[in-house]
């Protein structure tokens, strides 16, 4: 794993999830189901779930959604999906909270936002209150400041001496320290409330990769909370990943960074779990963390004109998604296991043999035949019309044989 050091941070417990200190870096997502429909939201969840969201956000924005957090508890215990469940409040939450106990029982954690808990006179007693309810419920809180909804009394004070100075600063800067104020502020507050120190996660959410950077640089400088990351509105697509990736990565490298969600735009009929494959890509392609084995795959070129190794290197890694959650289940360390797909024989065998099985498929022009290697050495030469089918055996075959079964290691830990 690597060996980028991290910020120090006070853990804090979310459920039965360590977020902080030396905990892994945790990756969340957020549910876009109607939440007073209980049965679609706790599916989408065990979906996220299922694909590796170690928490889940959900919004909670009215009467009904506030009936079916208990249910939607409920409905995810009975499946068997114990992921921590956050809920996501805004303008009437303090409310919601009072109204509905069960609700503020069943949450593992409340996101708030200083910037919409309420205006003028209404804003410090509604924030008090949803505090007041954490504290009495034993709940830990994400103060999740957002650009797009900063605090305007805030806004407006830095602004003043802003004009005031000697030597102004720009808007930009004016809005990066509003951000970081409000979040230092309000966690303050909150103290000063009851709220202890271990159950405070502080965000800043903005869609700038580079506000991003700063702004989490300063916070990270100025409080040991654990830290959220996330670009806000990133995007749909390869922009939202690219977007995503860059401010989110430069922060891991520094050590910045307790938990992260990578906020995608689904795609017209898309996957949600795929805001949850591409975080933990970003952690394991930077050694953070191992959730999957690995496929290392050649771009192709002038040599690669077939599709075969396309079509396989993409078969394998959706063969290996598919069954991570068993070999998980039963065997240990296969989510370090690396697969090479290659697609000629100029770097075919040796990335194959760097791998812990790989295949190197015939390119244009070359003889017909796909040796693969397990552990750096050739063990068979495939050929014909079902190499897919052959070369996707021996990868169940080479995971039996060289992991270690936990009922296995179990017993040898006993005896």
């Amino acid at each position: 794993m690597s060996s980028i050091p991290r910020r120090s941070s006070v853990p804090v417990l979310i459920g039965a999830i360590r977020v902080g200190g030396d905990a892994p870096v945790v990756v969340q997502s957020m549910t876009n189901t109607d939440t007073a429909d209980a049965e679609g939201t706790a599916q989408q969840i065990k979906s996220l779930a299922r694909a590796g969201s170690e928490l889940v956000r959900l919004t909670v924005n009215t009467a009904e959604a506030a009936e079916a957090v208990p249910r939607i508890r409920e409905r995810l215990d009975q499946m068997g999906v114990g992921v921590p469940l956050i809920g996501d409040f805004h303008f009437n939450g303090h409310k919601l909270l009072r109204e509905h106990p069960a609700c503020a029982e069943a949450l593992a954690k409340y996101r708030i936002n200083p910037g919409n808990v309420g205006r003028g006179s209404k804003r410090d007693p509604q924030f008090a209150e949803m505090i007041e309810t954490a504290c009495r419920y034993a709940k830990p809180v994400r103060i999740g400041v957002n650009w797009g909804s900063l605090d305007q009394e805030l806004l407006t004070r830095l602004m003043d001496e802003n004009s005031a100075s000697s030597q102004p600063l720009s808007a930009q800067q004016i809005m990066r320290n509003a951000v970081v104020l409000s979040a230092l502020e309000s966690a303050r507050r909150a103290e000063a409330l009851g709220m202890p120190h271990d159950r405070i996660i502080l965000s800043a959410k903005v869609s700038g990769v580079q506000d991003l950077i700063a702004i989490y640089g300063e916070l990270a400088g100025r409080c040991d909370y654990p830290l959220h990351l996330g670009l806000t509105e990133a995007g749909m697509g390869s922009k939202g990943i690219v977007a995503s990736t860059a401010g989110i990565a430069v922060l891991l490298q520094r050590g910045i960074g307790d938990t992260i969600r990578v906020s995608l735009t689904p795609e017209p009929g898309g996957d949600r779990a795929q805001e949850v494959i591409v975080a933990q890509e970003i952690l394991q392609t930077m050694g953070l963390r191992s959730f999957l084995p690995l496929v290392t795959a050649c771009p192709g070129c002038g040599r690669t004109t077939s599709t075969v190794f396309q079509e396989l290197a993409q078969r394998i890694q959706t063969h290996i998604r598919h069954r991570m959650p068993q070999w998980r289940r039963e065997y240990t360390g296969v989510e370090d296991m690396t697969v090479a797909v290659m697609g000629c024989v100029v770097n075919g065998p040796g990335e194959s043999k760097h791998a812990n099985i790989g295949i190197s498929l015939p390119g244009t022009g070359e003889r017909p035949v796909a040796p693969v290697y397990e552990d750096g050495e050739k063990t068979v030469t495939l050929k014909g019309d079902h190499i897919a089918e052959e070369f996707q055996d021996l990868l169940e075959q080479y995971v039996v044989r060289k992991f270690t079964r936990k009922e296995a290691a179990s017993e040898s830990a006993v005896a």
